[in-house]
């Protein structure tokens, strides 16, 4: 199955991510929640969370979120359980620069949905506090040059980041371009190594024609 977005974000009503994680938090009818944190925890157009829970998680950031949900994980989320288990986490936690649904980044919309990207970074905060020492595992891969804004929301992630004492990680070799690898056609047992993600941003390749954010 794929998802291509059918309506605007902005015609959701309340995307605040407190008010998500709320509902998140309460009993499903759907999966266990409390196996599973799923923000929103009904499939929409977007997504800030979805993994299992546990006391050491791995956080993995892709670009944006497909069709995975709880009990029904797609390939890469399925390497990102197996490679977190085999690295010495009890659990996983999926997260992406940017939360709107899309199975194709050609998909995403052209120009930073603000207020997405704002309740986004308040989920990234949440999770980051969940540990005391969190890793954060860079998995986009180059779809991050699909959109310029990107660059901008990964740049806020690393400022949080950096408040929370994070260490961040890649698995796998890095493109020529210096991309983190994607988790897909990673096997369960490839080692981590870190990843100096601040150095990386200040050496990304060149930008594509500027987009503008709104």
């Amino acid at each position: 199955m794929q998802h291509i977005p059918t309506m605007d974000i902005r015609g959701l009503g309340d995307i605040r991510f407190e008010t998500q994680l709320q509902r998140a938090l309460q009993p499903s009818g759907e999966y266990d929640a409390a196996k599973w944190l799923f923000v929103p925890n009904t499939y929409t157009e977007y997504r800030y969370i979805l993994g299992t829970r546990g006391v050491n998680p791995l956080i993995c950031i892709g670009i944006n979120p497909s069709t995975a949900r709880p009990d029904a994980l797609d390939p890469t989320l399925k390497s990102v359980e197996r490679i977190a288990l085999r690295n010495g986490f009890d659990s996983f936690l999926m997260f992406n620069v940017y939360a709107q649904r899309a199975t194709s980044p050609d998909d995403m919309e052209w120009t930073l949905h603000e207020e997405l990207h704002r309740q986004n970074m308040a989920a990234f905060d949440y999770i980051l506090s969940l540990s005391d020492s969190p890793t954060v595992w860079a998995a986009w891969g180059t779809i991050i040059e699909k959109r310029d804004y990107l660059w901008d929301c990964l740049q806020d992630m690393i400022a949080i980041g950096r408040a929370h004492s994070a260490r961040w990680v890649k698995c796998g070799r890095a493109s020529a371009a210096g991309h983190p690898h994607h988790p897909l056609y990673l096997k369960a047992d490839s080692p981590m190594e870190d990843f100096t993600v601040e150095e990386y941003i200040l050496h990304r390749p060149a930008a594509k024609k500027k987009r503008g954010r709104a």
